[in-house]
């Protein structure tokens, strides 16, 4: 099967979130071949270069989302016709495109500068079909005719945004807008619809995919979306984090005035709604995710919840003491016992300050309990005096303490990096202490908590997050911007060895089994086959390649079947004894066919959460 791999900032670029997780799928399935077709942020992130590819890649093509210094677009596949029309060329031709792309920005810019009436559902009503009618129109021009670069620049598209605006129905936030706010929103609109103007459209990248798999939501997804639209392709969209609720955190550091953020809310919400609606499958990567593409409009008969797959054997020799020191009943000798342990990026959305005020209760119930942090700066100016804060606090709150008056003070907080002679790996950083420490108040998937379980330790979270989700009992939860809270837990875990001990072997049980990459390989393989088996056969066109050889899975096994192969026929006979006792027995469950005749009965990868 040839798979359409699309990714925005991430793989195959050697910087990027999605970036280990796409690696991971694309050697974990060898029996596919993939494509990758990828959106790079930043010229920062095209400097570092690509990380190595395995031979099943057998094509790579790229394109900015970003724009250089000297405003020259690159990479996109603009032809330049409609930049022309939009500039005065070719009156007799460019009257009627003109026409269309106004129609088309129009009904998009009133989607989104209106609400949909209370107690209509997302992905239904006049906004959705007005948001998708726009999309498609405006996906359709720029394929004829070269790409919308300088027509969605134009000023035409100013006054369309202007005019949209104005309209009955909306918000006054967006109805305050002024010019500089509508040239603002053009610009960001344009960024965002740059994936329209690619030259990815055609029998030879995306028209010869069997699946689109969208690495996350918003721009990455657009190009599945029009591959479904122009070559049928199915479109699988998977989300480790909400990217709709990323865009309204960002949007709050932008410069930018209330109504080009109520603006980009809206293109960004509609945008999520369509893709929601035009994909065949949705794998959130927990349930808070879930949630979210729900409230979207995404149907819940379309997502299987799979987590991220993580690499356990690399806290493997870890977890395997911390089990064999349990059951030994030594666990006060596993890791430090008197030793809180905070591993991640050091910002403020990790609330260290509360963990530090914790800390001194733990302190106060606990004279010899130590923290240590394990840690760097996120990027960043804020991130940076962040960590400045937190250590000028740690120095304030715990003053260098010794042991005798000849001894040298120690301080009982340690701001540490990974990678030291004392602690050489992540592992290790787990593996240092007895319980480990999550103090955030903001949290997607938490990935520390993840690993702190498969090194079989102990954990104390903040509920936040898909926290409660991950931990499923094996650890305590407490809740966030509660110091004191916080601090009863770590003092009950600190003094109770066996109840770590039973907590850390039940956690990494729980991690072995849910966050493993095999389980997340496995997902995804059987929906893969799930998908191409429901895609209809394609015109005979479509079905081989230039010299005229059948191409792979373009004719599925089944379509040599008579009659609607989807659907049991008169030709298939249930075989008795396969049903349980009080169920009807299996529509699937057939005599085997005769010679020659090949068919695979392919059904759904399973109901609920895969």
């Amino acid at each position: 099967m040839r798979i359409g791999l699309l990714t925005d900032g991430g793989y195959p670029y050697a910087t990027g979130e999605s970036r280990l997780w796409c690696d991971r799928l694309v050697r974990g399935l060898p029996q596919h071949e993939f494509d990758l077709f990828a959106l790079s942020r930043s010229a920062h992130q095209e400097d570092q270069g690509w990380v190595r590819l395995p031979p099943r890649v057998s094509r790579v093509r790229t394109a900015p989302l970003w724009t250089p210094e000297d405003g020259t677009l690159r990479g996109s596949g603009e032809r330049g016709l409609l930049a022309r029309l939009v500039t005065g060329g070719e009156q007799s031709y460019g009257r009627r495109d003109r026409r269309r792309f106004a129609e088309c920005l129009t009904a998009l810019a009133t989607a989104i500068c209106t609400r949909d009436e209370a107690g209509t559902a997302a992905g239904e009503g006049t906004g959705a079909e007005l948001f998708a009618e726009g999309l498609h129109g405006l996906a359709e021009l720029a394929r004829e005719r070269g790409g919308l670069h300088l027509a969605l620049r134009s000023e035409d598209t100013v006054r369309i945004l202007e005019a949209a605006s104005r309209a009955p129905g909306t918000g006054r936030t967006v109805q305050s807008a002024t010019v500089p706010d509508h040239l603002a929103f053009a610009a960001e609109l344009e960024r965002a619809l740059r994936p329209l103007s690619l030259d990815w459209y055609d029998q030879e990248s995306l028209g010869a995919v069997d699946l689109c798999h969208a690495a996350s939501g918003g721009p990455a997804a657009l190009p599945g979306l029009l591959a479904k639209r122009f070559f049928g392709v199915p479109l699988l969209v998977t989300e480790h984090g909400v990217p709709l609720r990323a865009h309204y955190l960002a949007a709050c550091d932008t410069p930018y005035a209330p109504p080009v953020r109520a603006l980009l809310a809206g293109f960004h919400g509609r945008l999520a709604t369509e893709v929601y609606r035009q994909a065949a499958l949705i794998t959130p990567g927990n349930t808070h995710v879930r949630r979210w593409q729900q409230r979207c409009g995404a149907d819940p008969a379309k997502q299987r919840t799979v987590y991220p797959g993580m690499a356990a054997e690399r806290f493997g020799r870890v977890g395997e003491d911390a089990e064999r020191l349990g059951a030994a009943g030594d666990s006060d000798d596993a890791g430090g016992p008197d030793t809180l342990v905070w591993v991640g990026r050091i910002e403020p959305a990790k609330d260290l300050v509360a963990l530090l005020h914790a800390f001194a209760e733990v302190r106060r119930a606990e004279p010899g309990a130590r923290l240590r942090l394990f840690g760097a700066p996120a990027d960043g100016d804020e991130a940076t005096a962040y960590r400045a804060h937190c250590e000028a606090l740690a120095a304030q709150l715990f003053p260098d303490e010794a042991t005798g008056a000849h001894a040298e003070g120690v301080c009982p907080v340690t701001f540490e990096e990974i990678g030291g002679p004392e602690v050489p790996d992540l592992a290790e950083a787990y593996g240092a202490g007895g319980v480990i420490v999550l103090s955030s108040v903001v949290e997607g998937f938490p990935v520390s908590l993840v690993e702190a379980m498969f090194c079989g330790r102990a954990t104390v979270s903040t509920d936040v997050g898909a926290v409660v989700e991950v931990i499923g009992g094996t650890g305590l939860v407490v809740p966030p911007r509660n110091p004191k809270a916080l601090a009863d837990a770590c003092v009950a875990l600190l003094r109770d060895p066996e109840r770590r001990a039973r907590l850390g072997a039940a956690a990494r049980a729980r991690a072995l089994e849910l966050f493993t990459v095999e389980q997340n390989l496995a997902a995804f393989r059987g929906m893969y086959l799930e998908l191409i088996s429901r895609t209809p056969v394609r015109r005979e066109a479509d079905t081989v390649d230039a010299h005229g050889d059948p191409l792979p899975f373009a004719t599925p096994p089944e379509a040599r079947l008579l009659g609607h192969w989807t659907q049991p026929g008169p030709h298939l006979r249930a075989q008795p004894g396969r049903a349980r006792p009080g169920e009807p027995e299996p529509q699937h469950a057939r005599e085997p066919e005769p010679e020659g005749v090949c068919a695979v009965a392919a059904g759904p990868a399973g109901d609920g959460d895969a």
